[in-house]
């Protein structure tokens, strides 16, 4: 395919397939992403890509990608047969990653992003994508409040382009119609913002909380938290320097970037 002919993906859509492309060609790559590499063969990379601190927004990305994976591998792990419904999908590319060939596994998206995900991705018997949102939550209808097998609901990258009034919404309502689900989100910390944040591969998000998971445990009383992931906890000798640094102020670890968050009720 010539450079013309490829396809001209907004950006805020691409990149994040391009970040995880690019850490797949890394040596010491945090995550092995073969079908983003060659999803990126046939897009044209917008100039808006490559704008501020992309080594570094790179590493963050593959961080929470990484700490997301794990979360999901382990609730595969324990029910094979379980149902993942993930919110916001983007370019995700986690099915075809995670794959254990006996999950269903639902994409999430507007109707634009979708018809992206259907130029560049395969589809499955037991993957389907549907129109929904973090905000537009009409999808929740559509659905059963009880599964045949256990769910875990992902939400990667979509919550932290929205406000904590709407992540408040989506999280209670998520909560009140499901009788038993998992929930493996990514929040803002509320100094993402700041230049220490930004120089650690932040952007700029729409809300941030001192303390995501203990906000989450808020909205959700009947929850129980399984556990919170820091990018900067994970070993990596990319992420070793900040590692030095913050160990002298551990009260930090979750509010200078997004943080992993896995609850149950």
């Amino acid at each position: 395919m010539t450079k013309s002919a490829r396809y001209h993906i907004p950006a805020a859509l691409l990149q994040p397939l391009w970040l995880r492309s690019r850490e797949s060609l890394a040596d010491s790559g945090l995550i092995y992403d073969p079908l983003a590499a060659a999803a990126c063969q046939q897009c044209h990379l917008a100039p808006d890509c490559l704008v501020g601190n992309v080594d570094q927004h790179q590493l963050l990305h593959a961080t929470l990608t990484l700490l997301v994976d794990q979360r999901v591998q382990h609730f595969l792990r324990r029910f094979p047969n379980g149902h993942v419904i993930n919110v916001g999908a983007g370019l995700d590319t986690r099915f075809y990653r995670l794959d254990n060939g006996r999950c269903r596994w639902l994409e999430l998206d507007c109707d634009e992003n979708l018809l992206w995900r259907q130029k560049l991705f395969h589809a499955s018997e037991r993957y389907r994508m549907r129109p929904g949102s973090v905000t537009d939550l009409s999808w929740l209808s559509q659905l059963p409040t009880s599964f045949s097998s256990p769910v875990m609901l992902v939400c990667d990258q979509a919550l932290l382009q929205i406000s904590a009034q709407e992540v408040a919404k989506f999280v209670q309502r998520v909560g009140c119609h499901f009788n038993q689900l998992e929930l493996c989100l990514v929040l803002a910390g509320d100094r993402c913002d700041s230049g220490l944040g930004h120089k650690l591969g932040t952007q700029a998000y729409a809300h941030g909380f001192e303390d995501p998971a203990r906000q989450l445990l808020q909205w959700l009383p009947w929850a129980e938290q399984i556990s919170s992931h820091s990018p900067l906890t994970v070993p990596c000798p990319r992420w070793r320097p900040w590692q030095r640094w913050l160990s002298h102020l551990p009260s930090f670890g979750h509010r200078l970037t997004p943080v992993v968050s896995h609850l149950r009720f």
